[in-house]
């Protein structure tokens, strides 16, 4: 178990930086770069990487799923170097809520889920072949991007603490009901069978 001893400046600091990780807007950044205007202005209004890929840009997508989970895997692995894992923990949910909320685009950020993804990575590396086997697993069932994560969103957490990693799993508890919160829409389409399907542009 953590225990924790880190000062209350230094968890504002860790908190801090991973939320500064976090908040670049990848997916915004790489479509203006690549001439295709605001990724706001489609589908869902999002700036991840599964309405990055409605452009019709499938690396431009992968390359913001890359970015995104980057994000998330540096804040934590930089923390745990030079503060220790507790930090790395406070680093990796301010990298989540850093995408989340990011300041630059007035706290409208993602949906987190690469993010997410990658502060497994950081923390828990194993566990990133259960999230995939699950996404992927009920994509392809269904090929709703949104029921997959929620779906790998609720195993996640479960699997951690069967892993002994309650510490870990702790902090995946709070992500992972942001995330379900953060998917509400998205839950209501589900519901009432109109949201878009993987692949869908519109």
């Amino acid at each position: 178990m953590i225990q924790w001893t880190l000062s209350a400046p230094l968890m504002l600091g860790s908190l801090l930086f991973g939320y500064l990780c976090g908040s670049i807007p990848f997916g915004l950044l790489l479509t203006r770069m690549a001439g295709l205007g605001d990724v706001r202005s489609i589908g869902s209004g999002n700036i991840g990487a599964t309405n990055v890929l409605r452009t019709g840009n499938k690396k431009l997508a992968a390359a913001t799923l890359l970015a995104d989970a980057l994000k998330g895997t540096v804040a934590v692995v930089a923390a745990r170097h030079f503060l220790g894992m507790e930090a790395a923990l406070i680093a990796g949910l301010g990298a989540f809520l850093g995408h989340l909320y990011p300041v630059w685009l007035k706290f409208k950020g993602g949906k987190g889920v690469a993010t997410y993804l990658g502060v497994l990575l950081g923390l828990a590396p194993l566990m990133v072949l259960v999230f995939a086997a699950v996404w992927l697993g009920m994509a392809k069932l269904f090929r709703y991007s949104s029921l997959a994560a929620l779906a790998a969103a609720v195993v996640v957490p479960v699997a951690l603490y069967m892993y002994g990693k309650p510490e870990v799993g702790s902090l995946f508890v709070v992500m992972s009901l942001i995330t379900i919160l953060k998917h509400h829409q998205n839950i209501r389409r589900l519901l009432s069978g109109t949201e878009s399907r993987i692949g869908d542009k519109g």
